[in-house]
């Protein structure tokens, strides 16, 4: 499958290498050896230095491909997304005044390397002369450890992994003074764990980002300032702020035409760091890069502002008797649900709609009267249009099903609905 892989170079102690290259890897119940070409890369690095042998690695132009990152697949199959070199370039040079980064500061990233909002810190930590600490694994007691005993100065975390932080017993006597700067991206954020956010980590800058593989990673971003639960600037929480200095954005219907202020559709991008392409994927490339113009893929709105409201995927759409219904103001009303730890809201087949709203829901443990289904759907009544508001409601007593980097994967759960009927999304 990776033919063309001639060298991979394991991190981690030479002599634990040493050891494994003797003994092989346990790999479905049987003990193998490991794949000829691995090599460590600690003791590549002390050769290299010994040696005096550097290569002068400078590219030969700046739209040459630095690296391929892979999508997370949370709607499909993963694609090489190509960044080049000035993909990467624009992205940090944008990214350290937007976010206000400093001089020295110690990063704590806690997502794989593999996934970009991680990769792309590396490269504004090298920028500014700061290090990173990287850790193996999500793990509160852990990640609060390390905000500790490094004196960790930002940190990028998915919403999965700030409600993890505020829910542990651990949490409220932890020392954040360090702290100047979290991020939260990879996945929207339910408006009532924003709230508890702005609460837990007051006095530290929270940003909200938008961003995607393909941009390497950053779209937009809502500003520290209007990370407020009341008063001037607290009706921009809802969105995910404005487009980033080296970001243009546009709205277009089903058509590509423009749509006006207020009116959603699909959110394009263009910028020096839009990928050039997917790899070995030139019909899925030409469908996602249109005449400069990323197509996100993603549903949303401008206001008279700039600020980008985003409604959910465009596949995630779910069309009940000719209206369209996007996810995130039903999810946002269902997580205010003082008994709903994290819901997610998809489209089921209906004989007469077409598709029916649909809510999966994951109650808190500490529920001793869990709420029933009429009573959730009657709740989301009281806030929203009876349209949008979901008919049927599922519980589950196992957590919701994750990608790698904590995004709930709706694919999953519309498959047993689905199952034997035609459906774009499963």
């Amino acid at each position: 499958a990776c033919a063309s892989v001639e060298h991979i170079f394991v991190t981690g102690d030479p002599a634990e290498f040493d050891a494994t290259s003797t003994s092989g890897v346990e790999i479905d119940g049987a003990v193998q050896p490991l794949p000829s070409g691995m090599r460590s890369l600690e003791r590549c690095i002390a050769e290299t230095v010994a040696a005096n042998a550097f290569v002068d690695l400078r590219p030969s132009s700046f739209d040459e491909t630095l690296i391929l990152f892979y999508t997370g697949g949370t709607t499909g199959r993963s694609k090489g997304v190509m960044l080049s070199n000035k993909n990467f370039l624009c992205n940090t040079t944008g990214s350290v005044p937007l976010y206000k980064m400093q001089d020295g500061w110690c990063f704590l990233i806690v997502g794989p390397l593999f996934h970009i909002a991680a990769g792309a810190r590396i490269f504004s930590c090298a920028v500014l002369g700061g290090h990173a600490v990287v850790l193996p694994k999500f793990d509160v007691p852990d990640v609060l450890a390390s905000i500790a005993n490094y004196r960790i100065n930002s940190a990028t975390l998915v919403p999965t992994m700030f409600q993890m932080l505020i829910d542990h017993p651990l949490f409220p006597s932890a020392d954040l003074s360090s702290m100047q700067m979290v991020a939260s991206g990879a996945a929207p954020m339910p408006m009532a764990l924003q709230h508890r956010v702005i609460e837990a980590f007051s006095g530290i800058n929270l940003y909200q980002t938008y961003g995607m593989t393909e941009a390497a990673p950053i779209v937009t971003s809502l500003d520290s300032q209007y990370h407020v639960v009341s008063g001037p600037g607290s009706e921009k929480l809802g969105s995910v702020g404005r487009p980033a200095p080296h970001v243009q954005l546009r709205i277009i219907d089903e058509e590509g035409a423009d749509l006006p202020i207020g009116q959603t559709g699909e959110v394009l991008a263009r910028g020096d760091n839009i990928m050039t392409g997917y790899w070995n994927l030139p019909e899925q490339t030409a469908v996602a890069l249109k005449d400069g113009w990323y197509h996100t893929g993603d549903a949303g709105y401008l206001d008279a502002e700039g600020f980008l409201f985003l409604e959910g995927r465009v596949k995630d759409m779910i069309v009940s008797g000719g209206e369209n219904i996007y996810p995130i103001e039903i999810e946002n009303v269902l997580s205010s649900h003082p008994a709903v730890h994290q819901c997610a809201v998809i489209g089921i087949p209906h004989e007469t709609w077409g598709e029916a709203v649909h809510a999966v829901i994951l109650l808190e443990d500490s529920e001793s009267k869990p709420p029933t289904e009429r009573e959730l759907i009657t709740y989301c009544r009281e806030r929203i249009a009876s349209y949008k508001c979901p008919v049927s409601v599922s519980f589950r007593s196992e957590p919701m099903p994750l990608s790698p980097i904590n995004k709930i994967l709706k694919t999953e759960l519309r498959k047993p609905f689905w199952e034997g009927r035609s459906s774009a999304l499963v």
